[in-house]
């Protein structure tokens, strides 16, 4: 096997990079680190993940301190959020007190206040959506907010979905029933992280977290190559 180039990489090319000492690795968990804001690959302008050696680097990291001090991965995304921002990270359990190479400004800027609840009108702000247009989301539980009156950066994702296909004739009211699909989704999940979830000490409960989501990114790959596989016909 020809061994990756050197630079920018693939999610491939990242994996032959990592799997020979972290075995199991996969697209899959690269992906949910992203969504966990522990990694920003940068992106084509078609949207495909461009990956760096500092990137690599920044994933060593990140899995060794799983796997070698069994932390998760809030513990893990606090430091580095220290690191980035050009602080002095708090000294981690167990001792530890490294750095990943190659945290750069540009990283930093883009990892700093990931997952911070919006109010209503930054939600509509970040996305352009209308007051009338959040309301009918609400309104199908396609975006749910805390008992705040709060929302996720999920509902970031959500809310921009929804635009583009009511910009192509799907309005909100034509989805409810992804929102019955995703509450059977979740069922399944809570279903399978059940047997982990016996201790009640916060850094079992982040473990089965982290498990829950590699688990629902599973699922999300499974519904996306389905669809996509159904569409396949189009294109011929």
């Amino acid at each position: 096997m020809a061994a990756p180039r050197r630079g920018v990489m693939n999610i491939g090319e990242v994996l032959t990079r990592l799997t020979q000492d972290f075995a199991g690795m996969t697209a899959s968990k690269i992906r949910f680190l992203e969504e966990k804001g522990l990694i920003t690959p940068a992106r084509t302008a078609a949207g495909y993940r461009k990956y760096t050696d500092s990137d690599v680097e920044r994933l060593r990291f990140i899995l060794a301190l799983q796997r070698d001090q069994y932390l998760p991965l809030k513990v893990i995304k606090d430091y580095l959020d220290a690191v980035d921002r050009g602080e002095t990270p708090p000294v981690l359990p167990g001792g530890a007190s490294l750095a990943p190479r190659g945290v750069d400004a540009q990283t930093a800027q883009e990892l700093a206040g990931h997952h911070r609840p919006l109010t209503r009108s930054e939600l509509e702000g970040r996305t352009g959506a209308s007051s009338a247009f959040v309301d009918r989301l609400v309104e199908y539980a396609l975006v749910v907010a805390d008992e705040d009156g709060r929302f996720s950066e999920q509902s970031i994702r959500a809310v921009n979905a929804t635009l583009a296909l009511a910009d192509r004739g799907v309005e909100p009211r034509h989805l409810r029933a992804f929102r019955t699909a995703a509450d059977r989704e979740i069922g399944l999940v809570e279903s399978a992280v059940a047997p982990l979830a016996g201790r009640r000490d916060a850094a079992s409960a982040a473990r089965v977290a982290d498990e829950a989501a590699v688990i629902a990114d599973a699922i999300l790959e499974l519904h996306a190559s389905l669809v996509r596989g159904g569409l396949e016909h189009l294109d011929r």
